[in-house]
């Protein structure tokens, strides 16, 4: 199997629907409670480039392997649930430093999942979900994390990294609210993500070569005169 050009990871909590993220978005459909047992993973293609995407258990069992999915990562998707405040705050307490062994300019994603649970849920875009949205929706819950924390975190997770804010996405960019079930948003999240990495990657590669620079400067050196006789 050929090696994929980029590697994101999906982190965060158990039960904060990242496995149910990644379905929605590879296989346009829900797919309820599910426990993933240590990690999963999905190629994608995007244009050009091969994509693997990480989804990884939030379980404290399995929370040591974190580290080993997010080495070499060039984005981490880091997932909370909005009507559980103590999920967002798992991020920064448990795993923010699992995020150490990713790539130094990694790209950040901060993600609200299940925004169809909250009394003020946003309007939802039934064309963004699989079918009509149920006539008997779930049972409403009150909101605990909003956006403004999400984007607190990720200004946070920069300073933490000691990384300069110039050089990476603005926060209002790359942090969201999503439901897996209905699709709102889901989207957007991974096609930002995507697009961000992979503009990266391009960037990278039209970088002028040292190694052709070096020898650009040594055969001028030696072209500039003969040597004494």
């Amino acid at each position: 199997m050929m090696k994929p050009d980029v590697k994101v990871v999906i982190l965060g909590d158990m039960n904060v629907g990242k496995t149910s993220l990644l379905h929605r978005y590879t296989e346009r459909r829900f797919q309820g409670t599910v426990s993933t047992v240590g990690g999963a993973f999905f190629l994608k293609q995007w244009g050009q480039h091969s994509v693997s995407i990480w989804d990884t258990a939030g379980r404290e069992q399995f929370h040591g392997l974190g580290s080993m999915y997010c080495r070499g990562a060039a984005a981490v998707i880091l997932t909370y649930d909005v009507t559980n405040l103590q999920s967002l705050r798992e991020l920064e307490e448990r795993f923010l430093t699992l995020t150490d062994t990713a790539q130094p300019d990694c790209i950040f994603a901060v993600v609200g999942n299940k925004s169809d649970l909250t009394d003020d849920c946003a309007e939802i875009d039934e064309a963004e979900g699989e079918g009509p949205i149920p006539a008997s929706p779930a049972p409403r819950a009150s909101k605990q994390a909003f956006k403004e924390d999400a984007i607190h975190l990720y200004k946070q997770l920069i300073k933490y990294k000691m990384l300069d804010e110039k050089d990476f996405p603005v926060a209002e960019k790359v942090c969201f609210e999503t439901s897996a079930k209905t699709g709102h948003n889901v989207d957007l999240l991974f096609e930002t993500v995507f697009e961000l990495v992979v503009s990266r990657i391009v960037k990278e590669r039209m970088k002028p070569s040292d190694t052709v620079a070096l020898n650009q400067n040594m055969n001028s050196k030696s072209a500039k005169s003969p040597c004494c006789t």
